[in-house]
């Protein structure tokens, strides 16, 4: 399959936390993984736009899962730095079955929108906020 992002994250945003998996595929299209965990607070979210520029991380998918992905801030704090976020719908990105963690979540949505099945959904962008 082609991969579209060879940087990029797949998010899993919940009432208190925000579980972030980044997908760095090299040139042999080998993906390695980084997973970390950020809480919705305004100076976590910053300490999440760092990782993520860290890593050269421009595009990132969300699920919209629930109503905790509307009150955070991340799409200004992530934007303003040209990061590009995108929201998906649930369905879009349903995991396979078995046992559900934040962190397998996460990888899943990371390892779609790599190469663009994640994105069904929804763009957010400012003029629809």
């Amino acid at each position: 399959m082609k991969i579209v992002y060879s940087v990029c994250c797949g998010v899993d945003v919940h009432k208190r936390i925000i579980v972030a998996t980044l997908a760095l595929t090299d040139t042999n299209n080998i993906t390695h993984y980084i997973t970390e965990s950020f809480s919705p607070i305004n100076a976590d979210l910053y300490r999440f736009r760092t990782w993520l520029l860290e890593h050269r991380c421009f595009n990132i998918c969300m699920e919209s899962t629930g109503k905790y992905w509307i009150p955070i801030p991340v799409f200004n704090i992530l934007e303003e730095t040209g990061i590009k976020v995108l929201l998906t719908h649930p369905k879009s990105v349903r995991a396979i079955k078995g046992k559900k963690t934040d962190k397998k979540d996460s990888k899943w949505i990371s390892d779609l929108f790599k190469h663009l099945f994640a994105v069904l959904g929804l763009s957010q962008t400012n003029a629809s906020r």
